[in-house]
């Protein structure tokens, strides 16, 4: 039987979709992922079709219906998903893929364990146009992935992160965190052993008490998987803005629950170094938007020092993650990244700030497979160069438990107060 020219179909459908998305984006819109479907199935089936009529005419032989759907199936993957790498996105237990080039590709599953599965693609030049050909696919605009842009971060179709890097590593690679959407509320949370039910309800009070909170932890801990949680726990009535490399919360999602809310998303500059969009600047964006929250996804740099301000001045309840590898430790990160805004403020002052702005650090961590809560730290004043906080929930043999000292007397009476108006058992939030 003559063989299919694979490459052939690749071309034609992609060269249709660029004409319809060229099309789509000339009257100022961006075609469906639906759309996209319909004009790649149909420009196959007339490939086919043509195909067909051709070894009809020259006497070859025909190419047989499973043959043709199986063609069909693998093309769609490649031109509007992610050719092999597809079948490892939809699968419902790994959580994290690393691709290396060409070679073996890493998984992790959502037990911990990990394992290796075959190269999805013949060769590194491949995967960067894999890459490139997804981001080329993106609602919000392609990015760039070169020489000039050795690193590219965006959001895939079923809200997982992409991050991809080339030039600057001895090869092309990806690293994909699928985002667990089912995990979205703070039963489901305790369900999977992340808290307690007296944590969860300690945190579900805070955030209807509007305490500012920091979720802090090491990668891949679960801090977008619990700031999501907390997210939740917003009444429907509150405008939310969150702010994001790359939209990876995934408020959209649950509209039903915020139907008032905007999300903000970082730009690239173009290639004339035009155009570009920081965290720090969608952060005082967002400050003029009527926000009643502000949520930064991750705060790593100067966007912290906007942060701060917002949630000292009137937006309580807004929240971020950070990395950090304790909740004490988040204070001097925090405070590196505010001076990183080329503020000049002295250590006291910035301090002072932090004291001023966080009511709460939760801190997350994995360990063997297991992604747990470990520290609940309220901080309560400053004092020079240092941060005065009580941590009032650690990690004892594995569990979360209650720590020795109390939360200071006005979170608690406050705590308590929303916990009775909303009904939460008065255990979760005892002083």
């Amino acid at each position: 039987m003559n063989p299919v020219d694979l490459q052939q179909i690749r071309s034609v459908v992609t060269s249709a979709l660029v004409e319809a998305r060229q099309s789509a984006r000339t009257l100022g819109h961006d075609v469906e992922v639906t759309t996209e479907h319909s004009v790649a199935l149909e420009v196959i089936g007339k490939w086919f079709e043509s195909e067909a009529t051709r070894r009809l005419l020259s006497g070859a032989e025909p190419i047989d219906a499973e043959l043709e759907a199986r063609i069909t199936r693998d093309v769609v993957k490649q031109v509007l998903g992610m050719g092999a790498l597809q079948d490892l996105l939809e699968d419902p237990e790994i959580t994290d893929i690393h691709v290396p080039g060409c070679g073996p590709v890493w998984v992790r599953l959502r037990t911990g364990e990990r394992r290796v599965f075959p190269p999805v693609v013949a060769s590194d030049a491949e995967l960067i146009d894999l890459v490139r050909g997804t981001s080329s696919r993106l609602a919000g605009g392609e990015r760039r992935f070169d020489s000039a842009s050795v690193e590219c971060n965006l959001q895939l179709e079923d809200g997982s992160r992409l991050f991809a890097v080339m030039g600057v590593s001895t090869r092309p690679s990806v690293i994909v965190r699928k985002h667990q959407f089912d995990l979205s509320d703070l039963s489901e949370l305790v369900a999977r052993g992340l808290c307690t039910g007296e944590v969860a309800d300690f945190l579900r009070s805070a955030v209807e008490a509007r305490r500012n909170i920091i979720v802090a932890g090491g990668t891949g801990a679960g801090k977008t998987t619990l700031l999501r949680a907390l997210l939740n726990c917003v009444g429907p009535h509150e405008r939310i803005v969150t702010i994001e490399d790359a939209y990876e919360l995934g408020l959209d999602r649950f509209a039903h629950l915020h139907p008032d809310h905007d999300a903000l998303q970082t730009r690239e500059a173009n290639q004339e170094g035009l155009g570009e969009v920081t965290l720090a600047d969608l952060t005082r964006m967002a400050l003029r938007m009527d926000p009643d929250r502000v949520v930064v996804g991750e705060v790593r740099g100067a966007e912290a020092f906007p942060m701060l301000l917002a949630m000292s001045q009137g937006n309580d309840g807004s929240m971020c993650t950070l990395h950090a590898d304790s909740s004490r430790s988040a204070f001097a990160k925090l405070a590196a990244y505010v001076t990183m805004s080329g503020n000049g403020l002295p250590v006291g002052v910035v301090n002072s700030l932090i004291a001023q702005a966080v009511h709460l650090v939760v801190h997350v961590s994995r360990a063997n497979g297991r992604r747990m809560i470990t520290s609940i730290r309220e901080i309560v004043d400053s004092d020079g160069e240092r941060i005065v906080s009580n941590e009032i929930f650690s990690s004892t043999n594995g569990e979360l438990a209650r720590a020795m000292f109390p939360m200071s007397d006005s979170l608690g009476a406050h705590l308590r107060h929303v916990a009775e108006r909303a009904g939460v058992h008065s255990e979760g939030v005892r002083a």
